[in-house]
């Protein structure tokens, strides 16, 4: 192994999970634009909320999580059944991340120092996050995993297609801000997505290079030909 060290991939999944979640319950708390992945689904659970007080941000997840899967089937033309364990991920995520947020909510602080402190460590513990789920069988959130089966399909850079694909996301997100609540009104989308959605990739592309530089990822349990198919 090159003197690297041993890093199980069900770990890496666990690490994915809480990390993500997490990060995105601090940027949320920040109020500086949630990560352009998750912005979509924010704009939507803000807009659900105010008339379905139940409706929480780990719901509008796994909802938009399901359309992005029935989505991704559709461009290519197959269906596997780790789609439907990918769904499971983005359900127990939704539970974690408003467990994070419920947490996160009593973190003293709200000067605008405290926000931009949230908003870089959030920033960053998602791109860790995405990058363990990149270096896991276990099926990831549908973001991951649309990224991961289109660069497969295309032959592209993961980095790549992580950047292309949180711009077009992005993209989405400014059009729902703006039908949600108009023109004159920015909800989810501020300056700290539009950062997110240029460094983000290439960021997640340099902690994955690192990742393997340092561990070499294997499986402890023998559980992926459950995830390959």
């Amino acid at each position: 192994m090159g003197g690297r060290k041993v890093f199980y991939t069900e770990i890496a999944y666990v690490w994915g999970l809480v990390l993500l979640a997490f990060g995105t319950a601090l940027m949320e708390r920040a109020d500086f634009g949630m990560s352009m992945v998750v912005a979509p689904a924010y704009l939507v659970y803000l807009k659900i909320s105010k008339f379905a007080g139940w409706f929480t941000f780990g719901m509008a997840e796994y909802c938009f999580q399901a359309i992005l899967l029935v989505l991704m089937s559709v461009l290519l033309r197959r269906f596997k059944s780790m789609y439907l364990f990918s769904f499971c991920t983005a359900v127990l995520y939704g539970v974690v991340l408003d467990f994070c947020i419920w947490i996160v909510g009593y973190i003293p602080g709200g000067g605008l120092g405290f926000r931009f402190v949230f908003y870089v460590i959030g920033l960053l513990l998602c791109s860790f996050g995405v990058a363990m789920f990149f270096h896991t069988y276990i099926a990831p959130e549908a973001y991951e995993l649309f990224v991961k089966e289109i660069s497969v399909q295309l032959d592209k850079d993961v980095a790549v297609v992580k950047t292309v694909y949180d711009c077009c996301s992005c993209g989405i997100a400014v059009i729902l801000s703006f039908a949600f609540f108009g023109f004159g009104h920015f909800e989810g989308v501020k300056l700290g997505t539009i950062v997110c959605a240029l460094i983000n990739g290439g960021l997640i592309g340099r902690i994955s290079h690192s990742f393997e530089k340092h561990f070499e990822f294997c499986d402890a349990l023998p559980l992926k030909k459950w995830f390959s198919s």
